[in-house]
């Protein structure tokens, strides 16, 4: 059983590689859909426990590509900083592996400060690692009525703060784009603290996608951060949505916003093949 593995679909426009440690989420986001493609009920996902056997998993697959070129993410499925990461501790002690063997790795948490647990290890990790937060609301009492289990708004927001005035490279998903208005005020109070965006849009919740105009917030979208001087990745259902905003080739490349790979280290390859057999 492998735990990094290669997202498909609309997943790999998150990572080349990812990897999950638990099963179940405690955020209970309205929007999730893991819990049908796992064919369990939102309160039975909501129930988290670290998946079997994770550290010896996730060690042997990491020891498999040591000095991989290519960025793994913590995680796709549920959340690396949920709140049953502070009983169990999983995602430092894979952090610590991936440090190990040096794997270059990209978190993504609505966990907001509890991330920074971890500081310590962030920090090791050098331009090889990125450190980002999901944001959807700017006002609290709408984040806390669509994730009620996840941190609050400006909670994300200290974290980033904090990850960026230590020198660690930050980044900030927007999917789902749920109100863009609040979207954009999150962009606009986020860009003394962070590195990177990646924005995407709400698809088919309650067909409320439907009644968003998509190009006038892309095209705001794309102002600011173009005014801001930062990096940012548009998903290709955003960009199918509003076809007539023209973006550059690095603005729709997903890859290009990977962090930098070890290179040569203690006689690792720079280039290592990142499929694993099952």
């Amino acid at each position: 059983m492998s735990i990094i593995y290669e997202p498909r679909g609309k997943a790999r426009e998150y990572s080349p590689l990812a990897a999950n440690f638990y099963s179940g989420c405690d955020h209970k986001c309205l929007y999730c859909y893991a819990p049908s493609i796992q064919f369990k009920s939102r309160e039975a996902y909501s129930t988290v426990n670290p998946r079997a056997n994770i550290i010896r998993l996730f060690e042997n697959d990491a020891r498999k590509i040591a000095g991989n070129e290519t960025q793994v993410l913590f995680n796709f499925m549920g959340d690396p900083y949920c709140l049953a990461n502070e009983e169990h501790g999983i995602t430092r002690q894979c952090l610590e592996i991936a440090l190990k063997h040096h794997l270059p790795i990209a978190i993504l948490t609505k966990g907001g400060e509890r991330c920074l647990a971890d500081l310590d290890v962030f920090k090791r990790f050098g331009r090889h690692i990125k450190v980002g937060a999901t944001l959807t609301f700017s006002n609290p009492e709408k984040s806390y009525e669509w994730e009620n289990g996840a941190a609050f708004p400006e909670n994300r927001i200290v974290a980033l703060e904090v990850l960026h005035k230590h020198g660690v490279k930050t980044w900030a998903s927007f999917e789902p784009v749920i109100e863009p208005a609040e979207s954009l005020e999150m962009i606009r109070k986020t860009l003394y603290c962070c590195d990177e965006y990646k924005i995407g849009k709400l698809n088919n919740y309650n067909k409320l996608d439907k009644d968003i105009d998509w190009t006038a917030f892309l095209e705001e979208a794309v102002s600011i951060l173009r005014a801001a001087d930062k990096e940012f990745y548009i998903k290709k259902d955003l960009r199918n949505a509003a076809p007539s905003i023209e973006l550059t080739e690095r603005e729709i490349t997903a890859d290009a916003h990977c962090v930098t790979p070890w290179k040569q280290h203690a006689g690792i390859p720079s280039v290592v093949d990142y499929r694993i057999s099952v």
